[in-house]
């Protein structure tokens, strides 16, 4: 039997490498920076085209190459930043295993344009998919610029399954935020389809986290400075009205590397759990000091896991260090509202809403004390409500007639759900008799399926959703790098009947809503929700609608412990059996429970 076992070819290989380094357009930007960081620069300029699918240009001001290095640092395995195996286990460099550019080079076009301080020209080399093409001698400046071109353009099966513009766009953002935050003493400057996104002097952490989540930042965190016997805590910690919904604006960095553990986020989040609701979650910027003969950092090939010698010690030490910061602005020898520890931990609004529940006051916006403003909304809500509610009513009336539906067990083809009384129990449960039993009809889940399958057929039409102009612009409390994602779907978001513009401090004023909502409170709620919730996964074409929808329903149902009219009864009775999944919620709660006869009979004659 002949032999079967063969090296692959070069190209595969790197091919296959690039599989495990490069995984999308973010990945090339974190691989370029990262280098970009270990030559010593003190300016990194990014500039990518259509979400790094056309571009990604990475220049510094670092020490740069020499002709020999710019040729073999697309080889594989070839680096500079480690000398023996020994190397591997106390490593301070970003990038060190050498696959980063081999694999990039593999993938797309790559041109490289280099020049160190004591040469008077410097080295350009271009390459076609690892496919040397050349190599010259240019005018160029101090440092390093390399310019990676369609990407993925020999591996169209890896193109094809890379998301839209906004998610890749969103995931670079998010690379480019992490190694900002690292290293405060370097200038970064960001540029997407030649508009500026960010322009980051160099400054200390809390002027570069305001600089990129905008100066509301400022007055909402908190510094830790705790230095232990093999660790060191420092950075900042949010307040309770910073924290949010979702697990955004969590960065937690090892020597100056950003990290992903469970492990350590719960020892944070669980110093806070005294004091926020559950759901919410803290917002924390947490830079880790330690020995790195004393953590594994190459057990990924992101590298954005880590293996620590003690985790346990690590997990407390970092609990002690929050716990303290808490601490100072929480403990209290004596009952003084006034104290100024009270009012840094949870904001200024604290006094005027001290008989509030301070661990929910994230939710609680602002309102401005303008008698006269407040009038005129009141004037302007009544003067369009009435339009609105006609056309709601003249839609809940032509919903198609199902109530005998058939499409579960749950409900029977003998019961006739309309018609008949209705009472309502704990003014929470609706309680209806049908021919084998009777049904309770949770209200409040009942109202949300109605809602969400209602503004479902709104938006499915296929054209853009009616827009209510507001007489007073709603300003959305969202971070500055949220603005700018959101620049790019603007034109998305107009076609679910949303106005939205960017004013001058770079904060995003609502001008119009869709115009089949009632409440308007809980939409800007939705709103604000599906932005910050939309950290990994925003699809705006296919996800919005749906997860608006939701959200939307779930702010406007009628709520449990509240008392409803035989008419409000009967409408929900109604239109939950017109619903297309009159069973469960949204979210998979059940909307109905049904109780038989035989059951009824069977516990009577129970003995």
């Amino acid at each position: 039997m002949s032999d079967i076992i063969q090296l692959l070819p070069d190209s595969i290989a790197n091919q296959i490498a690039a599989g495990e380094v490069i995984q999308r357009p973010a990945s090339v930007v974190k691989e370029l920076m990262e280098n970009s960081i270990d030559a010593g620069s003190s300016e990194i300029v990014l500039v990518i085209k259509d979400s790094g699918k056309v571009l990604i240009q990475v220049a510094d001001n670092g020490i740069g190459m020499s002709d020999t290095d710019a040729r073999m640092c697309f080889e594989r395995h070839a680096t500079s930043k480690i000398k023996s195996a020994n190397d591997i286990f106390k490593i301070k460099t970003k990038g060190f295993r050498g696959e980063a550019l081999a694999s990039i080079a593999a993938i797309a076009h790559v041109e490289l344009v280099t020049r160190q301080e004591d040469n008077e020209v410097g080295t350009r080399i271009v390459l076609i998919g690892s496919k040397f093409k050349s190599q010259t001698v240019i005018q160029s400046e101090v440092g390093t610029k390399i310019s990676v071109k369609n990407l993925f353009f020999n591996v169209p099966a890896r193109r094809k399954f890379l998301k839209s513009d906004s998610v890749e766009l969103k995931h670079i953002n998010d690379e480019f935020i992490r190694l900002a935050l690292a290293h405060t003493d370097i200038a970064f400057s960001f540029y997407h389809n030649g508009k500026e996104l960010y322009r980051l002097p160099k400054s200390n952490l809390k002027t570069r986290i305001t600089g990129l989540f905008g100066r509301g930042f400022e007055s909402k965190i908190l510094p830790v400075s705790e230095e232990m016997e093999i660790l060191k805590v420092s950075g900042f910690i949010g307040k309770l009205e910073a924290c949010r919904k979702s697990r955004t604006n969590q960065f937690l960095f090892v020597n100056n590397r950003f990290i992903k553990s469970s492990y350590l986020n719960h020892a944070i989040y669980s110093t806070y759990e005294e004091y926020i609701e559950k759901g919410v979650f803290p917002v924390y910027f947490l830079f880790l000091e330690i020995d790195p003969d004393k953590i594994d950092i190459n057990i990924h090939p992101t590298k954005q896991e880590i293996k620590f010698e003690d985790e346990r010690l690590i997990y407390s030490y970092l609990k002690v260090a929050i716990k303290h910061v808490i601490g100072q602005f929480t403990y209290k020898p004596s009952l003084d509202f006034n104290d100024k520890g009270f009012d840094d931990l949870v904001g200024h609004s604290a006094k005027s809403k001290s008989n509030q529940d301070l661990s929910s006051s994230y939710r609680n916006p602002k309102i401005e004390p303008n008698r006269n403003r407040d009038e005129w909304e009141k004037a302007f809500e009544i003067v369009g409500k009435d339009d609105n509610e006609v056309e709601r009513s003249k839609d809940i009336q032509e919903f198609p007639s199902r109530l005998n539906s058939s499409t579960g067990m749950l409900i029977d083809n003998q019961d006739n759900i309309s018609g008949g009384n209705v009472f309502q129990l704990h003014n929470s449960y609706i309680l209806k008799e049908v021919k084998s039993g009777f049904i309770l009809i949770d209200q409040k889940n009942a109202h949300e399926r109605i809602l969400y399958e209602e503004y479902m057929r709104t938006y499915n039409v296929g054209k853009s959703v009616g827009m209510e102009q507001l007489l007073f612009p709603k300003i959305l409390d969202i971070d500055k790098n949220e603005v700018k994602f959101l620049e790019t779907v603007l034109d998305e978001l107009s076609k679910f009947g949303f106005l939205l513009e960017i004013d001058k401090s770079e904060r995003i004023c609502v001008k119009a809503i869709p115009n089949n909502i009632i409440d308007k409170k809980s939409v800007y709620l939705a709103l604000q929700d599906i932005i910050e919730n939309s950290n990994d996964s925003l699809e705006i074409e296919s996800l919005f609608k749906e997860n608006f929808s939701k959200r939307l329903a779930k702010l406007n149902a009628r709520k449990r412990d509240e008392s409803l009219t035989i008419e409000e009864m009967i409408y929900l009775v109604d239109n939950l059996f017109n619903c297309e999944n009159p069973y469960n919620t949204p979210s998979g709660k059940k909307c109905f429970i049904k109780i038989e006869m035989d059951d009824i009979i069977r516990r009577f004659n129970q003995s």
